[in-house]
């Protein structure tokens, strides 16, 4: 298992490089020896799966070889003892104690416990098996594509190749192409429309005039006004960004975050800069709003937490600020790591951060458990969404070259269905809604940009994509305690805060499943 885990990392490696701005000759050879390597690490698990085969029984059958060797995963993981849940002891600080997910008993006193049986969830399981997706490509960008958003029928892509496009979904066509940048794109955002109404006012535009920003690794954030494709508002950061957002609190906030880690403010009347902090030691990788709650996580693997507050001096205060030792989201061993990404719901915030599972975060207490989002260590999960009543985890199989997308139940975070599609593109980033008809459609952007248009029950079409049950993935909540492979060369330390607010009292709204106006 040795070189297995070597090649594990290997590919990992090798998958993230892929996605950097830029790349050196030395990394470029490395990239070259992917297929080389993965097909090495079919081999070996294919031998681990079978020892008592010879050499001679592959390589002529090679349907049968294909099968084995998208089997050999399950069969490793099946061959490994389950992991142990530890007791909790008496001398434990209070920040590592075991969070029971809503839902789920506590331990009696046997230190036993056995999940209750959900009616909710299991109808939603029901509802979600065997349901059918129909797959539709967006052709235009020559590079990967990194963000997306949704305003209405409109989804708009930013690319490394440095545009903007804009897709009308219901007939997959490109719209507009939006140039102006000279870096790649990082960040997208859509505001509400009480805030586009006011900006399309002061420019004396329609006031139904839709925007979208778009921020890039030239220091500038572009607005674009969508009926035109004309840029109408262009601020230069100084910095490259590489993460933006908008807080829909009283004015308003346009918030960016840097490759140097800074987290900076931008007034949404006045486009000028309010408040620059320096807010993570590594870049800002993502950042969310949730009411007036803005949560950023960084390439370190740390997450903070602010608080909107009515000051035009310091619009944004922090509540708290979690280290890579708490979330165990940080590099190991100096590795390169895929981009953390999050999605915030009330006290929690779903993180995924290149692994093969997703944490769960409560910013108030600095807990942390663990969904299973693959089925073995050789999974990658990058990005993370919630749309329609469940969580969605992307999952990318370094052995097999596959793209899987894992759908949970909520509040519970219980596993429903996988969407797997063979040969596809590593999934980077994930938009989602629901269509007047109550069908999910979402969109979903790497090397390929996808539409993924869920295809009524009662229909008679045959869809691209069949939502099936992966049996390894049924017990999805797991101790946070409980380290596997791909996690056990980074040892978490005691989860203590460098920041130690009072949250206990904090109100948090309650995310919203209802389907965007118009859509």
């Amino acid at each position: 298992m040795g070189e297995v885990r070597k090649l594990h990392k290997k590919l990992r490696q090798i998958e993230n490089l892929e996605i950097k701005p830029f790349l050196t000759q030395e990394e470029r050879e490395k990239i070259s020896r992917k297929v080389e390597l993965r097909s090495r690490l079919a081999e070996l698990l294919l031998q681990l799966s079978a020892p008592q085969q010879g050499q001679g029984t592959v390589g002529d059958e090679k349907e049968r070889m294909k099968r084995q060797v998208e089997d050999s995963l399950e069969v490793v993981v099946s061959q490994s003892p389950p992991a142990k849940v530890p007791r909790e002891s008496s001398d434990r600080v209070p920040s590592q104690r075991r969070e029971v997910a809503p839902g789920y008993p506590a331990e009696s006193q046997t230190g036993t416990s056995e999940p209750q049986e959900d009616p909710k969830h299991n109808c939603l399981r029901a509802s979600w098996e065997g349901a059918r997706f129909r797959l539709r490509l967006l052709e235009g960008h020559s590079d990967i594509v990194t963000c997306v958003v949704a305003v209405d029928n409109l989804v708009i892509s930013g690319s490394r190749d440095t545009t903007v496009k804009v897709w009308h979904v219901p007939t997959a066509s490109e719209q507009r192409n939006l140039g102006g940048h000279s870096g790649g794109i990082t960040g997208l955002l859509a505001p509400l429309p009480e805030y586009c109404r006011r900006l399309a006012k002061s420019l004396s535009l329609n006031e139904r005039e839709q925007f979208v920003l778009s921020g890039s690794v030239d220091c500038t954030i572009k607005i674009w006004a969508l009926s035109s494709g004309c840029c109408v508002k262009s601020i230069y950061t100084f910095n490259a960004i590489s993460a933006l957002c908008f807080v829909p609190d009283g004015e308003g906030l346009i918030v960016t975050g840097s490759d140097g880690g800074k987290v900076e403010v931008w007034s949404w009347d006045t486009m000028e800069n309010c408040q620059s902090i320096k807010a993570h030691e590594d870049s800002v990788t993502s950042l969310q709003s949730h009411g007036p709650l803005l949560f950023s996580g960084s390439a370190e693997g740390g997450v903070s937490v602010w608080e909107a507050q009515c000051s035009r001096a310091a619009p944004l205060r922090m509540l708290h600020q979690w280290s890579s030792a708490v979330t165990g989201c940080g590099r190991q061993n100096g590795a390169t790591v895929s981009q953390l990404t999050l999605s915030p719901r009330g006290d929690r915030v779903f993180l995924a951060n290149g692994r093969a599972s997703l944490k769960i975060l409560n910013w108030r207490t600095g807990s942390v458990s663990k969904v299973a989002n693959h089925s073995s260590v050789a999974g990658v999960t990058d990005c993370v969404s919630q749309t329609g009543g469940v969580l969605i985890g992307s999952c990318f199989d370094l052995a097999t070259g596959e793209s899987t997308l894992n759908l949970f139940s909520l509040p519970l975070c219980k596993y429903l269905v996988s969407l797997t599609c063979p040969e596809y593109p590593r999934i980077l980033c994930f938009t989602g809604w629901l269509t007047a008809s109550g069908c999910h459609r979402w969109v979903t952007g790497g090397r390929a940009l996808t539409v993924w248009e869920q295809l009524p029950a009662n229909g008679k079409q045959r869809g691209d994509v069949t939502a099936k049950r992966n049996s390894q993935l049924e017990a999805s909540l797991e101790e946070s305690g409980t380290d596997t492979e791909e996690d056990s060369d980074g040892k978490t330390d005691s989860c203590s805060a460098s920041h130690t607010t009072d949250l206990s009292n904090y109100p948090c709204s309650k995310m919203s499943d209802t389907p965007l106006p118009g859509r």
